[in-house]
């Protein structure tokens, strides 16, 4: 089995429910803390072809927002990774980018 990361991912948080979802890609679904889930490949206009789960290192990515404009919240959450492969990214982007098989939300 492979070894367990723990990062940061930015989530969407649904203003009414409480839900946790995705930022950009597959952005319907739902994420449950403490339910692990495979990564899928999305291909999306517009995005690179990175499949996997995208986390960072620490809870910072200057380059994306919290809160937008039309009321959008965003959290950053702890999440446990399986299956990681790591990119090194600019400070601005959040540093090292950690792309993975498998995600878990440790809690939201």
């Amino acid at each position: 089995m492979d070894e367990i990361v723990y990062g940061y991912k930015l989530f969407r948080k649904d203003t009414y429910r409480g839900d946790l979802h995705p930022l950009f890609i597959n952005r319907s679904q739902v994420i449950t803390p403490g339910v692990w889930y495979t990564a899928e490949d999305h291909p999306t206009t517009g995005y690179a072809h990175r499949p996997g789960w995208h986390a960072t290192t620490k809870p910072e990515a200057p380059h994306l927002k919290e809160i937008l404009k039309s009321g959008e919240r965003r959290v950053w959450v702890q999440v446990a990774l399986r299956g990681v492969t790591r990119y090194a990214r600019p400070e601005s982007q959040g540093g090292t980018w950690l792309l993975a098989k498998e995600l878990m939300v440790m809690e939201a």
